[in-house]
């Protein structure tokens, strides 16, 4: 464990970001950072949570406090809390943005990596958001990101398990906006579409129809606009106007439909009907 930089005295409010290391949660923090928050950032990779931690303290004049942490284990929530309030450091923003996704069919694909899968996705942001919103509440103030994606709007075969832990994390958010009115703490969940990142050829979908040969937003334009909409108070944000009108559109087509629709965009061209990837 790499050695981490404890401060007990905060001049600034202080955001607390999951998957920091790389891609959106790594632009968000440079967003935060920008603006004069404290970070506390949370990865599983070392090395890389190092070398971006190391980056933020030369750049910005933010304290950083680094986490290594696998949040697939589900003693992970638990021990980033106490290892804060030991710390002496309050999270005024959560942001839950790790994630990650498995392609292929359901019948196929690793049980072990799936069950991971809902663990972050779903169960670690939970136990997340029930940890730092109690005390934002007593406080009366605080903010809320939920990093979900327009997967989130529809069914999605071959990536069956991924797309259902998305539309948990909307739904839950929007719910707990709602039930949080009033307190002063706000919960926004952020719907990006693709996003230009390793997500696509990690989960082996780079040569479908979805991906191949299309231009996506990057990840730093995606964090602004979640920002944005963090900050504006707004309870769902989806990044792009193709996106919105995607996400919008599916309430008005048939379920089955929209399914079918969804597994032809994401098989590969050599995949036949029954036969995994």
């Amino acid at each position: 464990m790499f050695p981490k930089k404890v401060y007990h005295e905060q001049s600034q409010e202080t955001v607390l970001i999951t998957g920091a290391a790389a891609g959106i949660g790594y632009e968000l923090a440079s967003v935060f950072a920008r603006d004069g928050y404290n970070l506390v950032l949370v990865d599983k990779n070392e090395q890389k949570l190092v070398d971006v931690a190391n980056e933020f303290k030369s750049e910005f004049a933010s304290l950083v406090t680094a986490i290594a942490k696998d949040l697939s284990l589900p003693t992970s929530s638990l021990e980033i809390y106490s290892e804060l309030q030991e710390a002496g450091i309050n999270v005024d923003f959560l942001v839950n943005n790790a994630g990650f996704g498995h392609y292929g069919f359901f019948a196929d694909t690793d049980l072990k990596s799936e069950l991971e899968m809902l663990q972050v996705n779903l169960v670690t942001l939970t136990h997340m958001t029930k940890l730092f919103v109690r005390d934002m509440a007593k406080r009366g103030k605080g903010k809320v990101l939920n990093v979900a994606s327009t997967a989130a709007f529809q069914p999605g075969p071959l990536m069956a398990v991924y797309f259902a832990t998305k539309a948990y994390v909307l739904s839950f958010s929007e719910a707990i906006a709602n039930e949080l009115e009033g307190t002063g703490v706000t919960v926004t969940v952020l719907c990006p579409g693709p996003t230009i990142s390793a997500f696509h050829q990690q989960t082996g979908m780079a040569e479908t129809e979805l991906v191949k040969g299309k231009k996506f937003m990057d990840a730093a334009t995606v964090a602004k606009v979640g920002y944005r909409g963090l900050m504006a108070n707004k309870t769902v944000v989806i990044p792009g106007v193709k996106n919105r009108i995607l996400a919008e559109s599916v309430r008005f087509i048939p379920r089955s439909l929209v399914t079918k629709f969804v597994r032809n965009m994401q098989e590969l061209p050599s995949i036949d009907e029954g036969v995994s990837v």
